[in-house]
């Protein structure tokens, strides 16, 4: 005979199997102040080989994607392993823009040695200081002025001589040349006196004649002499200007000796050094320009940073990355907080003048690709991928191996003003991308590039697997947490306390979380407590203040809810029995804050074609996973019960007061078993609430939410007064993922409250009817006294009367 025959039930759950077997006894330390550091970073091995990886290997493309999620500790081990890396590594060069001369819109980007970028920078400043206060001096000089004078007398002496020659000419032909306000102008004499018009007039024609002859010939004479004035002003103008590019290539040579002396191994700042020395010859005159008010100031002029001045802003050299190599330590490691397209790749910036947009080299930024070049930056996925154009660039960037500066306007020609396109820089990073798995595996998936850019995989894990050798490990683990966090050391009990919350926050109590980030934040609101009462190290009650803190501060839903029930607005029964009567469990999640509440379900049937009504499915409130549920539901009912016969069920299944979205199929054992107890209108005692999933072989299957389900039925039976009989089936399979609270197990260690695994609907059928399930005999039938017998009766009663109205209904037509 079998068990379900003999009417045994599974037993219930002792106290012991309702939680990690963990107790303060098992660590031999006072205080985790005894315990040494934890070294390395535990559980994390595979996600560590490959950060080292990335951090180690020469190939451009393995960059990597470390995955995990958030508070698992990532950036801390990627800090310390890429400290570590680039320790190891040599400081990387400097990086200037400086102004192309040729081609202004196109500045020059110079790689300069570790160190070098602001040492150049300071001289040239200095050298143009220098420049602007020995060109106007030079200017001012005895040895200029005197050769300037000298061109000054030679051009007049000509200009003179010419002149003066006319004039004698003219006085010799009687006649005299005036000076008007619009020129010169020829006139006759005689005797000395310039001829008036009535004069000339009373003359003799043969006179006249002689006057207007000489007049003809002084005016071409001096026609003549003033054509040749011009060429003489132009080469008076090319030798004073050649008397000042001699005197500014003496002035500027003697000046940039000392730079170009100071950088003569550096080829590239050589070359910019030569361009700047002939742009300075060229363009001597902007150090003689006077500004108004230049000697008002509080310092003497000498002391003037005319480097800064607007006129000197083209010999400006723009550091764009410049590295200390005393005080780095290797390479750089840069996290960007805000990859914007601008903070990534670098900006240049406009200011705005009379109203127009203007802008040049020396309003180029560095991004962060330009900061970590040469070294390791590490980046957050989602933020990379939320900030526009931000990731398109990121990876033109590591295809290319070049840094070019552009801005979102540019890209989608929204201005049209002056702007820059600065040299490409060289670019060898090694990038580290933060991120959760969904990130990584859509970007795997809808981007192409995104494999070949990002070779490597580091996944952290979420948890670890306990066993006896690894609770002294995870115990130094957390030793270590409190100790960087400042706090105070964790008891023995408090240790075990909190290895159960690590085991309920995995839901397995063969697991630990190694989330640091809930880790610590249980414990500084433990060590908050422990100050309050004045202890020196953090208890199990501390821990146990911070879980009941927690869950009074979230809880104002959960309390509403219960209170509903308390109050019989919704209609929760936890005694007596009912038929099509069942108590479902379901987990509802506010936040952060899971809490379990349950739920009623009822089934009713009669005699129809072979349809289960899913009421939540019709409403369309029930989702894609429940509706599945559902047809597995009937799948079994098909393949277990009166096979020979056609289904003549009607069924409906409800979650009754229930106005939201059902989904998953945690609560399909719950309908299964409502809807059989309907049909063998056998009652289920109300005592018990149940949660699994349900195959079509009857296995009760692994639902979520376990733990949270047990306490939310728990709390409504303690609130009305546990009387021993009350307790909540759960998945056999679940057994592992109980991590209760201290109330429910106290509870089930008085035998008050009782926790049963099933295995089968058959176990379920047992426990809540308290009848023999049965099961088919040689011949294929049920005991017609078991459950299963009464549900197939049922079954095929309904086939028979369907049979039975089917022929009526043919012979009332025949008639």
């Amino acid at each position: 005979m079998s068990d379900n025959e003999k009417n045994e039930r599974p037993a219930p759950l002792s106290a012991e199997a309702l939680g990690i077997p963990v107790r303060a006894e098992d660590f031999a330390f006072v205080s985790t102040q005894d315990l040494p550091r934890a070294e390395g970073w535990l559980g994390q091995d595979r996600a560590v080989d490959a950060i080292r990886m990335a951090a180690s290997i020469e190939h451009s493309d393995f960059n990597a994607f470390v995955l995990g999620t958030p508070g698992s500790g990532r950036r801390t081990v990627i800090r310390s392993i890429l400290k570590e890396a680039a320790a190891k590594k040599p400081c990387p060069s400097d990086w200037i823009y400086v102004n192309n001369f040729e081609t202004p819109d196109k500045p020059i980007a110079i790689e300069l040695p570790a160190g070098v970028a602001m040492r150049f920078r300071k001289a040239m400043e200095s050298f143009i200081d220098e420049l602007a206060n020995d060109i106007p001096a030079l200017f001012e000089s005895d040895d200029y002025q005197a050769r300037r004078s000298a061109i000054e007398q030679k051009f007049s002496e000509v200009h003179e001589t010419k002149l003066g020659g006319v004039f004698e000419n003219a006085r010799a032909r009687e006649v005299v040349i005036l000076r008007t306000p619009v020129g010169f102008t020829v006139a006759g004499t005689q005797e000395g006196e310039v001829l008036t018009p009535e004069t000339y007039e009373a003359l003799e024609e043969k006179r006249r004649a002689q006057v207007d002859a000489a007049i003809e010939e002084t005016q071409e004479e001096l026609a003549a002499v003033l054509k040749s004035f011009p060429a003489l002003q132009k080469q008076h103008r090319h030798e004073v200007e050649d008397l000042n590019y001699t005197m500014a290539t003496e002035g500027v040579d003697a000046a940039i000796k000392v730079v170009r002396d100071a950088f003569a191994d550096l080829e590239a700042a050589k070359d910019y050094i030569e361009n700047v020395r002939h742009d300075l010859i060229e363009n001597v005159a902007i150090f003689l320009l006077h500004e108004e008010g230049a000697d008002a100031g509080p310092f003497p002029v000498a002391t003037t940073k005319h480097f800064a001045k607007p006129q000197f802003r083209d010999y400006t050299v723009n550091v764009i990355v410049c590295h200390d190599p005393e005080a780095a330590e290797g390479a750089p490691v840069i996290e960007e907080d805000l990859p914007m397209l601008g903070n990534l790749i670098g900006r240049t910036e406009f200011e705005s003048t009379m109203g127009a947009l203007n802008t040049d080299f020396t309003k180029i930024k560095p991004g962060a690709l330009h900061l970590a070049n040469g070294g390791f930056l590490v980046l957050d996925a989602r933020q990379v991928l939320t900030e526009p154009f931000a990731w398109d660039a990121l990876k033109r960037s590591l295809k290319t191996g070049r840094i070019s500066i552009y801005s979102p306007a540019e890209r989608m020609s929204l201005v049209s003003t002056v702007s820059l396109v600065p040299e490409p820089i060289p670019l060898k990073v090694r990038v580290i991308l933060l991120g959760e798995r969904l990130h990584y595996y859509l970007l795997s998936a809808l981007d192409p590039e995104f494999p070949q850019l990002f070779k490597l995989e580091a996944d952290f894990n979420d948890h670890l697997s306990l066993d006896q050798d690894l609770k002294n490990d995870y115990a130094k683990f957390v030793g270590t947490v409190a100790r960087d966090l400042g706090i105070r050391p964790l008891a023995p009990d408090a240790m075990a306390r909190l290895f159960k919350e690590s085991a309920r926050l995995t839901s397995d109590v063969e697991r630990l979380t190694l989330n640091v980030s809930q880790l610590s934040d249980m414990m500084r609101e433990a060590d908050f407590w422990a100050a309050e009462q004045g202890r020196k190290v953090i208890s199990g009650g501390d821990l146990d203040r911070v879980i009941v803190e927690r869950e009074r501060r979230v809880g104002r839903i959960r309390d509403l809810s219960q209170e509903a029930i308390l109050r019989e607005t919704m209609l929760i029964d936890t005694e007596g029995e009912a038929v099509g009567q069942i108590n479902a469990l379901s987990v509802l999640q506010i936040g952060g804050y899971s809490f379990g509440r349950p739920s009623r379900l009822t089934a009713r049937t009669r005699m129809g074609t072979g349809k289960v009504v899913d009421i939540e499915r019709e409403t369309e409130l029930g989702g894609p996973i429940h509706s599945k549920g559902m047809l597995i539901l009937q799948g079994y009912l098909a393949a277990t019960y009166a096979g020979e016969a056609p289904m003549s069920l009607w069924a409906s299944l409800v979650f009754e007061q229930s106005y939201g979205g059902v989904e998953g199929d945690s609560a399909s054992a719950a309908e299964l078993l409502a809807l059989l107890s309907s049909l063998a209108e056998v009652p289920i005692s109300q005592s018990f609430a149940i949660t699994g999933s349900v195959n079509q072989f009857g296995q009760i299957q692994a639902i979520g939410g376990v733990n949270e389900k047990i306490e939310g039925f728990f709390d409504i039976c303690a609130a009305r007064g546990l009387t021993g009989q009350q307790g909540v089936l759960i998945p056999a399979a679940n057994v592992k993922h109980l991590s209760l609270r201290q109330r429910v197990i106290d509870a089930v260690a008085a035998e008050q409250f009782r926790i049963i695994p099933l295995r089968s609907i058959s176990d379920a059928i047992a426990t809540t009817t308290g009848r023999a399930v049965g099961v088919r005999d040689t011949k294929g039938e049920y005991p017609t006294d078991s459950f299963n017998g009464l549900v197939e009766a049922k079954l095929r009663s309904f086939a028979e009367a369907r049979r039975s109205f089917g022929r009526e209904m043919r012979g009332g037509d025949e008639k």
